[in-house]
Formats: structure tokens, C-alpha cells, sequence
């Protein structure tokens, strides 16, 4: 690329990313798994939006659109096979309830909802199972990722967990009997 043409980009710094991208910090076993490590934490500083009995919910720390949530369970198992009845039935209610709560607190128009089951089909934690639910919006991919290789977070993710917890405890109220 010419100088020129170099010039004329602007240039966005995420270098927090480039430990992600290197993948630093990738966990070795459940001493060091972010998502064993989690539950531990208090809520705010795990960006735990909610927890059940075997599936917790959780921001992405690098979320593909504002509210990227992500449900794990507690247990440390690479595949959905490995699941129980119960793990199976909570996470299709976390699921429900993070769809519903996003859709509230952000307007999303639709999501993304799945899960990369191994290294080789794109998990950047391949031994801890973990299903995304990202919220789409018409038009949100734009220039920004097209063109500029970035996405544009109009939230930090302290304040996004904070709303969808709120929101997350009122639809606990509104459903009595039911959890998660």
C-alpha cells in the first residue's frame, strides 16, 4: 500500500484486543477457565447478569454487538452432548429470557443464537460449552467492520450488564414460579 492511501485511513486503537486475537490467556484447564472462574466473582466485576442453578448468564468481554450475551453452564464440559436434562432445559430458558431482556433494554430486532461446538469449528473457550445470544439490529453492520475492521460499542459493558440484570430480575418477578 502506497503512502498515500495509508494516509488516508484514521486509524481506531482497541489494543486490548490483541490478547484475544494472540490468544493469550487461553485456559489450560478449570484452575485457569474464565468461565469456572466467573461464578466466583460478585456479579458487576464477572459482568454476571444472571445466575440459576446450573447455567449462569454473562457479558462477552468481546461482544460482536452491544448486549452480546453469553449462557454457560456451571459445569466445565467441552459439548452439548455432555449435558444433563436439567443443564439442557435452563439453558433454553436463559436463552428465552436473554432474548426477551435484550429486546427490552436495546430494541434488538433479532439475534444470532448458537454455539461453536470445538476449536476447529471457531470456540475461543472449546472446553467450556458457552451458547451466544448476540442482538442484531437492521443496518448494524456498517462501514465500521466492513470497511474499518471495528465495531463501535455505544455502551461500556459495566452499564449494559447493570440494565439487563435490572431487567433480567423484573421478568423473574413478572413469571412467578419461575426461574432464570
Amino acid at each position: 500500500m502506497s503512502d498515500e492511501v495509508g494516509q488516508a485511513f484514521e486509524h481506531l486503537w482497541t489494543p486490548y484486543r490483541m490478547a484475544y486475537i494472540r490468544g493469550e490467556g487461553k485456559p489450560t484447564g478449570t484452575h485457569d477457565c474464565p468461565f469456572c472462574v466467573i461464578p466466583t466473582m460478585d456479579d458487576e466485576d464477572g459482568l454476571v447478569v444472571a445466575r440459576g442453578t446450573t447455567v449462569f448468564a454473562v457479558l462477552n468481554l468481546y461482544p460482536y454487538n452491544a448486549g452480546h450475551l453469553m449462557v454457560v453452564p456451571y459445569r466445565h464440559v467441552p459439548d452439548y452432548t455432555d449435558l444433563s436434562a436439567d443443564e439442557v432445559a435452563e439453558l433454553g430458558l436463559f436463552t428465552q429470557t436473554a432474548m426477551r431482556v435484550v429486546r427490552e433494554v436495546a430494541g434488538a430486532h433479532g439475534f444470532n443464537i448458537g454455539m461453536n461446538q470445538g476449536a476447529v469449528a471457531g470456540a475461543g473457550i472449546a472446553d467450556h460449552l458457552h451458547q451466544h445470544a448476540v442482538p442484531r439490529w437492521g443496518g448494524d453492520t456498517n462501514f465500521m467492520p466492513v470497511v474499518g475492521l471495528t465495531r463501535v460499542l455505544p455502551q461500556v459493558l459495566r452499564e449494559t450488564r447493570a440494565l439487563l440484570a435490572e431487567a433480567w430480575e423484573q421478568h423473574l418477578a413478572e413469571r412467578p414460579g419461575r426461574e432464570g
